[in-house]
Parts: C-alpha cells; structure tokens; sequence
C-alpha cells in the first residue's frame, strides 16, 4: 500500500514512516559542517597569530574531509552504517575536542594543530551521502524520492547559510574554538540519534562478487561526478567574481553578501520547484540541460552593468544549482546497488566540493591579470564542460540502470 497520494508533496516525504526522526537528528549533526570550517579559521588564527597557519590547517582539514569520503562510505557500505558511521563520529568529536582545546588559547604549537586538524578530516562522517542512502530505502517511489532529495538538498544548504551566523552568535560570549566544541557535539549527538532510529536497518556487508564488479559501476557515475564538478568549480569561482565586480566598480563591500545571498535563494528556490515537478525526460537529460542552464547564466553575468542587475543574474543562476546537484545524486543512485549506494552518492559529494577548493584557487590567480569579463565567461564554461566530456565519453555507452532495480 502506498504511503503517498498519487501526486506527492513535501509534507507526503516527512510523512513516510520514520522520516522525520531520521531526517531532524541527520539535519543535526550535519549541521557540524556548517560551523566547523569558520570555527576551525577563527580559533587557529587567533591561537596561531598567523593567517598563513590556520589557512594551512583549514586546507589540510578540508582536503582529509573530502578525498577520503568514497574511503569512509565504502566501510559505511562494507560494514553497514549502524556499525561503521558511530565509529566515525566519536573519533571525530574526540579529535576536534583535542584541536579545541589546543587552540582554546594563544600560543599553540602550529604543528599540534595542522595534525589534529587533519586527523579529525580523516574520521569525519559522511552524513550526507548516508542520509540520501537512507531517503533511496525510505522511499521506493521514484517521485517521491525526487522531493526528498530536493527538499535535503535545500536543507543541507540552509545549513551551510546558518552554521557561520551560529558561529558568530556563540562568539559573542565565548572565545573561537567553543564553536569547535559545539560542531564536536553536534556531530556526535546527531549521528547518535541517527544510528538509533528504527529506519537505520542492520548491516548489509557487501557480497565479494559486487566488490569485483565495481569498476564497472564507475561508468554509470561518470555523469553525475562530472557535472558535480563543474558545479562545484563555478560556484566557488562565483564567490571571487562577485568580490571582484564590486571593487572595481567601487561599490561597498558589506554588498556582496547579499549578492551572494540572492544566489543561495534562487539555489533554494529552484530545488524546492525541481523536486515539485513531474519532469517527463531523464535523469541524464536533465542533468546536462541544468548543468547547460547554470553556465551560459554564469557566462551572462558578464553583461551585467550594475550590482544590482548581477545580483539578478546570479539569483537565475542559482536556480540551476540545486536541481544539477539533486539530480546528480538521484542518478547516482540509479547507477549503484544496495552494496555501493552511500559510495556512490560520496564520490559525488567528493567532486562537488573538491570543485570548490580548486575553482577558488584557479580565480585567484586570473582576477587582476585578465578581465572580469573572461573570467565570468571562464566561469560559465567550467559549469558546463565537465558535462560536455561526460555526454560525448558515453555517447555510444548503454544507458545505465533507471530505476529498475527496485521492485513496486
């Protein structure tokens, strides 16, 4: 029997039985990531007294969190997640606890640092890529999966939007590295409750005959990794442009935040209508057309006259934002089997934000030696071009699996 009307809504997805319970204590500890990258900044350079210190730290951080994601899903999928991710989290609280109370004060050893810090990346859990593996087994229609990923999609971002002004209000009475000790807390307890709810089912170890197979499983994610990429890429190079725009037509830089909060809204906005829409072609054809939509919309912004007229561009642009990413990892989804599928959905997320870290440094190096102009162009073009080589490498490549795999 069917939990769901014929035409499904948001309320129908957190309706499903356990949803709710699973979906607020993942919101929870995934909120972890939304303060600990400016709570990590703030406490190291103040501890440090150096800028070039908590920006290496920062990095080491981030490049552990993200390149050993697929490494961390696959014993998630291996081991199945009630036995795997608590693990994680404890290892990972204690480790931020350890980097907070190095940093509590000033004068650290920068080296202590830079190696708790990048420990703790090595141990994060990914919440993320579990939660959606979770949505694939809540929800076996096909359309009604689509608006739970739309509506984790829109909530993972608020959470990105909200989690420095968290960081910003405990500081008004707390030094820095208190922001450490709550995103350690909020991790922790979060995954606690995420790995008691009733819909977190026993482990599935995966057979040894799908773990020989799974070069060819790659294939199928080739797409959606790819237009994660360039989504990831665009976007942080976006974050630059806009700084950048408003410096050299002299306007006040306390702007671009708003700038780049119309590109969030329109981001938001857009999942919630991707995932409200009854859409008639693929997953992979909407996936190319939004990764399409999103770059000549970057690529548009080097018209744009005024701040204000940017600030339009970029809130269009991110109306493509969410949807490329939403269906990125429903096509993922298509393309993995009970034994890979939270693998699957983290190598997505792992080219997302390593998209990021590179974009950002990429536009460093071009603002102030060619035009702003190009580089919006140079923008728009990496959104797209990622897709472009996925499209013409399976031009000739079967389809990969739709939805067949599961049963009514």
């Amino acid at each position: 029997m069917s939990t769901h009307p014929s035409r499904p809504s948001y309320a129908a997805v957190l309706r499903v039985p356990h949803a709710r319970r699973t979906f607020t204590a993942a919101l929870t500890a995934r909120l972890s990531y939304g303060t600990v990258s400016l709570a990590v900044l703030l406490s190291v350079t103040r501890a440090t007294g150096s800028w070039a210190v908590s920006g290496l730290v920062l990095s080491l951080f981030g490049a552990t969190t993200v390149l050993l994601m697929p490494l961390r899903a696959a014993l998630i999928d291996a081991h199945g997640p009630r036995r795997a991710l608590l693990p994680m989290s404890v290892l990972y609280g204690a480790l931020l606890t350890v980097l907070a109370v190095l940093t509590w004060r000033p004068g650290a050893p920068a080296a202590a640092v830079a190696g708790a810090a990048a420990l703790a990346g090595c141990c994060a859990p990914p919440l993320g890529p579990v939660m959606r593996a979770l949505w694939s087994e809540l929800v076996p229609d096909r359309a009604l999966l689509q608006r739970a990923y739309s509506l984790d999609g829109v909530a993972e971002e608020l959470l990105f939007v909200s989690g420095p002004a968290v960081v910003g209000g405990l500081m008004a009475f707390a030094p820095p590295a208190a922001g450490i000790l709550l995103s350690a807390a909020l991790n922790t307890a979060g995954t606690c409750a995420l790995v008691t709810s009733p819909a977190m089912t026993a482990p599935r170890p995966a057979a040894r005959g799908e773990r020989q197979r799974r070069p060819a499983r790659v294939r199928g994610l080739l797409p959606p990794v790819a237009v994660a990429l360039g989504v990831g890429l665009a976007l942080s190079s976006v974050e630059l442009l806009v700084m950048a725009f408003a410096t050299e037509r002299s306007y006040d830089p306390a702007l671009v935040p708003w700038v780049l909060g119309a590109l969030s809204a329109g981001s938001a906005l857009g999942g919630l209508a991707n995932g409200a829409l009854r859409w008639r072609t693929t997953a992979r054809a909407r996936l190319y057309r939004f990764a399409a939509a999103l770059g000549v919309t970057l690529a548009a912004a080097a018209l744009a006259p005024t701040l204000w007229t940017l600030t339009g561009v970029m809130a269009l642009a991110g109306a493509f934002v969410a949807p490329a990413l939403t269906t990125a990892y429903l096509l993922a989804d298509e393309s993995a089997t009970e034994a890979t599928r939270t693998r699957a959905g983290a190598w997505v997320n792992m080219a997302v934000n390593t998209g990021s870290s590179g974009g950002v440094a990429v536009m460093g190096l071009l603002i102030g030696r060619v035009p702003l102009e190009v580089c919006f162009l140079l923008a728009g073009s990496v959104a797209v071009l990622p897709a472009v080589v996925a499209r013409r490498t399976l031009r000739d490549a079967p389809a990969v699996l739709s939805g067949a795999r599961r049963s009514a």
